[in-house]
């Protein structure tokens, strides 16, 4: 079926009131990609002129896809490597048709797909610019209304004027970027397109971002950087070989995917029984408390792993040794970790992290990284694992991952991992700028 341009808007009924009172961005309906595979090239050129039998397998990038994206909101698609990502941007702007199912899309689209496609490489930057802005649908008045901001945000200087065959890949990438940011679309399409250039264009591309999504414009954000995805984004949608395996929070999604990545997710309806309570990390979590119910644990924490090894209790205690579950800012605490080897394990590792309320992953260490323990696990044997170091996070709420990971010969594998189990409260009567305090000196004197 063709994608489809609509000036009117579609309503889901499976979502809730809020959604579905709200207009439609883009309708993704039933949307499947199939390519045809073929073992030997005769076989491609038998199809292609209808001379006898051509063997071949039929590839799906996409399968029955369905998503509704609402106007005004920041939606995320995340997924690995051939998950169908960008087909599917590829799809919505038109780029590719989709081999069944529709797409309706409801606004003018900007997509940051593959930057400079377009460009001609004899042409200099300002020619490609008026090259591009016409393509775009942009009288050439038009253009020329836009050109100065979009020189500025491309700040390639006197460069503009050569051809952009002589241009460095930084200078190429930052002059399409500017081009496609700068066109005031209604739908913003960003694939991985926001770590071009250098760290400060770069910040420049992210303060763009915020720009746009403070004017209640549509994105759809693919990114393989998580923390962008949980900081940007309203919803998200995850994708794995071609399927919707679901959507939600930015939280709930990049945990699922986490466990994708290890080979370790399982179908909703069963992941649904796999969140239950579990009595050994309640057990646990009594005991990180010190008392009988688990104050700050997560009652749905989400676990999974290989079973080889288990964490079988866990807690902080202060810089006085007391078992808590607040922490003083700029004070020292231990992270204690239990650990029990049901199997023979080479050189596990012992992990932990810190994520905001946000889901964005603050800091963290390892064993591995500590270089603190290097050796082999018998089965039966039972490991106390502490970290000691200094809070320097803000005051605020945050929570704590655990894990035990390891590699059997060259594969990565998870024993077990416990996914945002501890609520940490961190205490401070002074909250610098960031993620934490660098703990600055300041000194002022008379000259």
């Amino acid at each position: 079926m063709e994608t489809k341009n609509t000036g009117a808007g579609n309503h889901s009924a499976m979502q809730d009131k809020q959604n579905m009172a709200r207009e439609t961005a883009i309708e993704v309906k039933d949307v499947s990609k199939v390519y045809k595979l073929y073992d030997k090239l005769r076989d491609r050129m038998k199809e292609a002129f209808g001379i006898g039998h051509a063997s071949h397998k039929l590839h799906y990038a996409l399968s029955g896809v369905n998503m509704n994206i609402y106007r005004g909101e920041t939606v995320g698609i995340i997924g690995t490597n051939g998950s169908g990502k960008s087909t599917i941007l590829k799809i919505i702007t038109g780029v590719l048709s989709p081999t069944s199912g529709e797409v309706k899309v409801n606004g003018r689209i900007s997509a940051l797909l593959e930057l400079g496609a377009g460009f001609n490489q004899e042409y200099s930057g300002l020619e490609n610019v008026y090259l591009n802005g016409t393509m775009m649908g942009f009288s050439e008045k038009e253009i020329e209304a836009k050109l100065p901001e979009i020189l500025e945000f491309a700040d390639i200087g006197d460069y503009v004027y050569q051809p952009v065959k002589t241009y460095s890949s930084g200078m190429f990438v930052r002059l399409a970027f500017a081009v496609a940011i700068n066109i005031e679309p209604e739908i913003l399409i960003v694939d991985e397109a926001l770590s071009v250039g250098d760290v400060f264009f770069q910040a420049k591309c992210y303060h763009k971002f915020e720009e746009f999504k403070n004017m209640g414009k549509t994105i759809v954000f693919v990114s393989h950087d998580l923390s962008s995805i949980s900081k940007y984004c309203d919803r998200v949608f995850l994708l794995n070989q071609g399927k919707l395996l679901g959507e939600g929070a930015p939280k709930e999604m990049i945990d699922a995917y986490k466990r994708i990545l290890v080979g370790q997710y399982e179908v909703p309806a069963q992941e649904e029984e796999n969140l239950l309570e579990d009595p050994e990390i309640r057990k646990a979590a009594g005991k990180a408390a010190g008392v009988g119910t688990a104050q700050g644990v997560n009652p749905t924490v989400l676990e999974y792993g290989t079973g080889q090894a288990r964490i079988t209790e866990f807690y902080v205690t202060d810089d006085h040794g007391v078992r808590t579950t607040a922490v003083i800012k700029g004070t020292e605490f231990t992270l204690h970790m239990r650990v029990k080897f049901e199997e023979s394990v080479p050189n596990p590792i012992f992990a932990f992290s810190f994520k905001n309320v946000q889901g964005t992953e603050i800091t963290g260490t390892n064993s591995m990284v500590e270089k603190a323990f290097l050796e082999s696990a018998e089965a039966g044997q039972v490991k106390d694992i502490t970290f000691t170091q200094k809070m320097s996070l803000q005051g605020g709420e945050y929570l704590l991952s655990l894990g035990v990971t390891g590699y059997d010969k060259d594969k990565f594998e998870v024993y077990h991992r416990l996914y945002d189990t501890l609520n940490i409260t961190v205490v401070s009567d002074k909250n610098t700028v960031g993620y934490y305090d660098m703990d600055s000196k300041v000194r002022v004197t008379d000259v």
